[in-house]
């Protein structure tokens, strides 16, 4: 299961809910196990996992009839359904395989006609239409939670998408595993990526071949911002046409999707030998990273964390450094909590996973970024990287 039941309910309890509704694609995911395809895909499709607390009642997933073959073939762990809308499917009575039928049985079931219509007859036949209930507005469309209000005037519906954020930023095993694996397969692709690399490459052609090897190992691209020499300054750089040529950087800020989770790290070559301030500053950059990796631990706290890798950046060779965050947790979304900035008031705790980074921009020069995936243990970080974050120099 990927879903922190203990987290989730400790934080249920301390609002007083009795049930909590789950919206984003990224929740609904979290809590059932059901990745529901048009959400992920584009704006506006409604899916919901409908949560109560403890001795509350069974979880349900409220979905539409067009996403119901994906509730049938995927692993999850919430076993009650609840369909909405039409869908034209036929189903033939000696259909043998268990998929066929898990979904002409699902098919059979009463249609709610539309979304909020099939979530409140399950909030009302939960029992739970006079309850307190935190709903990730963040899913909802526009009106939607009016419309809720309306229709469950019984109710006291909360936000909550706070709640889900803190309830993920804690990983169970399994979805450390599954970062473990897509930190993996990220350094993997930038490997495949650099041996194409060769005087007159495009950086279209670096990212043909780091998504190449992303899909050949089971994930799915995501994240590719793979840009040469003053390209590399350019925070969001998407791939182009640029010509790699001798003495430029290469900046990787890349990761993949794999089962759900997600990746998120950066590396830096140069083709041919750098320059020696190309070299300093990326050991400054690479210093804060392992000066922040030395402080996280549970207890830390984010705000020290931060100013720590900065202070280490500046003193080591970039006196003029400034960032906004040193890093950001990651897991079913590609940023999750906490927020590695000055400001934070949020606390490190053990099984968070952290994407530690100090990027540093000069504009019509180069880019220079270390970015690491660690695990936060008792004792201290667990990285996930098996590579170091030092210069690859690559011979023309």
């Amino acid at each position: 299961m990927l879903l922190n039941k203990d987290r989730l309910h400790a934080r249920m309890a301390e609002l007083q809910l009795d049930a909590v509704i789950a919206t984003t694609p990224e929740n609904v995911t979290y809590t059932s196990g059901f990745w529901a395809l048009p959400q992920w895909i584009r704006r506006g499709p409604q899916a919901y996992v409908v949560w109560p607390a403890p001795g509350k009642g069974e979880a349900e997933i409220v979905t539409s009839t067009a996403t119901l073959d994906l509730v049938a073939d995927q692993q999850i762990w919430v076993e009650r359904v609840r369909r909405y809308g039409a869908f034209h499917v036929d189903g033939n009575p000696d259909a043998k395989d268990p998929v066929s039928q898990r979904l002409i049985e699902l098919q059979e079931a009463h249609d709610h006609g539309d979304a909020l219509s099939a979530l409140v007859a399950g909030i009302t036949d939960a029992g739970l239409s006079r309850a307190r209930i935190g709903i990730d507005e963040i899913g909802l469309m526009p009106g939607q939670l009016e419309a809720l209000r309306e229709r469950l005037p019984g109710a006291s519906l909360v936000p909550a998408a706070g709640l889900f954020r803190n309830a993920r930023a804690v990983k169970t095993p399994e979805e450390i595993a599954r970062l473990a694996r897509v930190a993996e397969i990220a350094e993997r692709s930038i490997k495949a990526a650099l041996g194409v690399a060769r005087e007159g490459v495009s950086e279209v052609e670096l990212a043909r071949a780091f998504h190449a090897q992303t899909v050949q190992d089971d994930a799915f691209p995501v994240l590719g911002c793979i840009g040469f020499g003053e390209r590399s300054a350019l925070m969001n750089v998407q791939p182009s046409d640029r010509r790699l040529r001798q003495g430029n950087v290469i900046r990787f800020d890349v990761g993949g999707r794999y089962r759900h989770y997600r990746a998120d790290i950066a590396r830096i070559a140069t083709f041919g030998e750098p320059s020696e301030e190309v070299r300093r500053y990326h050991r400054a950059l690479l210093a804060g990273v392992e000066r922040a990796c030395e402080l996280i631990r549970p207890g830390a706290r984010v705000a020290d964390v931060f100013e720590a890798a900065v202070e280490t950046v500046r003193r080591e060779g970039i006196g003029h450094y400034r960032r906004n965050h040193v890093g950001h947790g990651i897991g079913i979304d590609g940023y999750d909590a906490p927020s590695l900035t000055a400001t934070s008031d949020e606390i490190i705790e053990a099984g968070m996973v952290l994407c530690v980074e100090t990027p540093y921009y000069e504009l019509g020069r180069w880019g220079l970024q270390v970015e690491d995936m660690v695990v936060v243990r008792a004792d201290g970080v667990e990285r996930l990287m098996a590579t170091s974050g030092d210069l690859i120099v690559v011979a023309p």
